[in-house]
């Protein structure tokens, strides 16, 4: 990917990663969404973290909708599913008219995808040939944006695609979530951090949310860069009705932002549980 195709902004902080998972067979429920949970982790193995994620069905119109916004957003954003070539991937398709430009195919698709066929045929014992029709449509597979760049598919050679800082990957994630790992590695590795992002809370009980926000909003204001939240749960099979009042951010700015929503708490006289501390 040159740099007239990675367009993020000069910044010492990682930039804001989004996730977007297209396709009618989550929300009908026939798949569960297993990509939401592995990006997280991806992320977080390398000191990152989600900041959104969003689904849309198989609708071109959401679609495109869906991927202005990430163009126009400035984020790192993974799109997951559509990518392929039958009547309901509308995925490249959409992403160009998002972007104004016309599709094409990527030569360096074109010669994977050859040889992805190839390797079939031979595995098949059979002859390949490059002109036959359903060969000729599998290239469509590598009709992307103008001016995309390609990521590398482990699994099939298959390849994705990426313009600026929107990447897309196929639905099935024994292809995507390698591919990501990819990305990930190749381009952001400048903001990988061994322990970016340290949460520590402490459980509330007979409390409630709206009389805690005060002190919630003093610690956000008191403590810039840390986030305040609180989690309240009628029926924990531990510790019942409670709230899980805590906060989370960089370590070194954790630790004394957590301290004061301790000595916050004291005025309230609530019982207190145990504290959590979560990496």
């Amino acid at each position: 990917m040159n740099q007239s195709s990675l367009c993020l902004p000069a910044t010492e902080h990682p930039p804001v990663f989004g996730l977007i998972i297209i396709g009618d067979e989550i929300l009908s429920g026939k798949r569960a969404d297993k990509h939401l949970p592995k990006v997280i982790e991806l992320l977080k193995n390398r000191g990152l973290a989600l900041d959104y994620a969003e689904y849309v069905g198989d609708d071109p119109a959401r679609i495109t909708a869906v991927l202005k916004r990430a163009f126009a957003s400035g984020h790192v954003v993974f799109s997951t599913g559509g990518i392929g070539a039958t009547p309901d991937d509308h995925t490249r398709q959409c992403a160009a008219q998002a972007l104004g430009v016309d599709l094409a195919l990527h030569p360096q698709a074109k010669v994977l995808i050859e040889q992805r066929m190839h390797d079939v045929a031979l595995e098949q014992g059979r002859v390949y040939d490059p002109g036959q029709a359903d060969n000729l449509h599998r290239l469509n597979m590598g009709v992307f944006p103008q001016g995309a760049n390609i990521i590398p598919n482990p699994y099939n050679k298959i390849p994705g695609f990426s313009v600026g800082s929107v990447h897309f990957v196929p639905g099935f994630p024994v292809m995507a979530w390698p591919m990501i790992e990819w990305v990930l590695d190749t381009y952001y590795q400048e903001f990988f951090t061994s322990q970016a992002w340290l949460e520590q809370s402490v459980i509330v009980f007979g409390a409630m949310e709206a009389t805690l926000t005060p002190l919630m909003e003093a610690i956000e204001q008191a403590h810039p860069g840390v986030k305040v939240f609180s989690l309240p749960s009628v029926d924990h099979p531990e510790y019942g009705r409670h709230i899980e009042l805590g906060v989370k951010g960089a370590p070194e700015q954790v630790a004394p932002a957590f301290a004061a929503l301790l000595v916050g708490l004291e005025s309230f006289q609530l019982e207190i549980g145990p504290k959590l501390v979560r990496n």
